[in-house]
């Protein structure tokens, strides 16, 4: 007797984008995250597949067929993709125990007032030593009691977090580094800084608590930063945040460099790159250049000047990303993902640092045993996903997921968009995936 297999019936995928690409037409799926550069005559016969059926482009051309199945651009018909990229995003933000995440303010105090921060600067504010053995007690906690845990993450911010080095960062840093060593969970520590305070005697506590980044922003060349950065009215900040950003670079620590970009400042931009130009050239692959256009900037078309800054940069050795690269699902918002918390300096905690640190939108408080009491904003963050319906019919989902969580929050009860409903937008960060796949920043 002779049993016939059923032969599973296929479809494309929901998540199937095509983007012109000069004479040719990138194929981009959002969910399996490839690309397939094709013909005109191949994307007519994939135009003709969603009308009459997947088996029509198997019989017509088998070859380009598989191609399609093994990037994930014909899937299952059975398959709710939908239900993937949640399952996905649960596995991710809600499952994942092997790292925990904790940022960190000691102050919300700051050496500089730029004019676009969004922070309330706290000017007497730092973490009090009873806020410090809780977080030590909080950080014990956790390793204590998550079994999976690998890799214990500290990102310190503010505020300038630099201004309590000597009596915040470096005490809890000693201590998580001795506690961490001896469960065998690696620490890695972040810093997001003007950069201005960073000194030579630093640099031998940098390597032995792991530190994998330093973010430092730069407002401009020289003139256009001194006038947003300064010390006092004779003295800016440009200059000694070079010299250290070299420093940092010199010994091997990596450095995200965010120039702040407004139409008004991006005139004279190569001036930085001529700045960098005396920094060793085996030290150039720790610097990354980052272009972050200020949020009170609306001018929309600025885009083509910052990607020539960016390839000058490129050119002169650095490493340096073209414009939006989301992932927003597998490489998700740390505010997006339970195993997270961030911790004021008066021990309120929070998730998000995109926003103030009001009192009236915490998530929680540190408790003198080490443990969060957390509040129904957690719940209320950890659940909005997935409820806009725009989003849920999106073709670039999987990378977009509606932005962060924040963003959803703030958009709940209403139907919204981060790329304002405009494909040609969501195109442009396709574009900008595949350009970073194809041309990866120099090392």
């Amino acid at each position: 007797m002779i049993i016939k297999l059923k032969t599973k019936t296929m479809k494309l995928s929901k998540y199937n984008n095509q983007v012109p690409y000069g004479e040719k037409t990138l194929l981009y799926n959002a969910y399996s995250d490839r690309f397939i550069l094709v013909e005109p005559l191949l994307k007519d016969l994939l135009s003709a597949a969603a009308h009459e059926g997947t088996e029509s482009l198997r019989d017509v051309h088998p070859t380009f067929y598989q191609s399609l199945k093994n990037k994930g651009f014909i899937v299952e018909t059975e398959i709710d993709e939908l239900e993937l990229v949640k399952k996905r995003r649960v596995e991710v933000d809600l499952m994942d125990d092997t790292e925990y995440r904790l940022i960190i303010n000691p102050t919300m105090n700051c050496n500089f007032k730029c004019w676009y921060c969004y922070e309330s600067h706290v000017k007497d504010s730092k973490m009090t030593a009873e806020t410090i053995r809780n977080l030590e007690k909080h950080i014990t906690h956790v390793v204590e009691n998550t079994k999976n845990l690998r890799i214990f993450r500290i990102s310190w911010f503010g505020g300038e977090p630099f201004l309590f080095y000597d009596k915040v960062i470096k005490p809890i840093s000693d201590f998580a580094t001795v506690l961490l060593k001896k469960h065998n969970v690696e620490l890695i520590t972040n810093y997001t800084t003007n950069g201005f305070l960073i000194k030579q005697s630093m640099i031998a506590d940098f390597h032995s608590c792991n530190a994998k980044s330093f973010q430092i922003t730069l407002d401009g060349n020289r003139e256009m930063h001194d006038a947003v950065r300064f010390v006092n009215s004779k003295k800016g900040s440009y200059d000694d945040i070079l010299k250290n950003i070299f420093l940092l670079c010199k010994n091997g620590l990596n450095v995200s460099l965010r120039i702040n970009y407004t139409k008004s400042n991006l005139e004279n931009l190569e001036d930085v790159v001529q700045d960098f130009e005396p920094m060793e050239s085996e030290h150039r692959k720790y610097l990354t250049v980052l272009f972050h256009k200020v949020w009170q900037e609306t001018d929309k078309n600025l885009g083509e000047r910052v990607d020539q800054l960016n390839l000058k940069f490129r050119k002169a050795g650095f490493r340096s990303v073209f414009g939006a690269l989301p992932d927003n699902v597998k490489a998700s918002c740390y505010a997006d993902r339970k195993n997270q918390a961030t911790i004021n300096y008066n021990g309120e905690i929070f998730k998000c640092t995109a926003r103030n640190f009001s009192s009236n939108s915490k998530s929680g408080d540190l408790n003198s045993d080490g443990t969060i009491e957390w509040n129904e904003k957690l719940d209320e963050r950890l659940n909005v996903k997935f409820k806009n319906k725009p989003c849920l019919e999106c073709p670039i989902l999987p990378i977009c997921n509606g932005g962060c969580s924040q963003k959803a929050l703030e958009s709940k009860g209403k139907d919204y968009c981060v790329y304002n409903f405009d494909y040609n937008l969501k195109a442009e960060v396709i574009l900008n995936k595949y350009d970073h796949m194809m041309n990866p920043p120099l090392v």
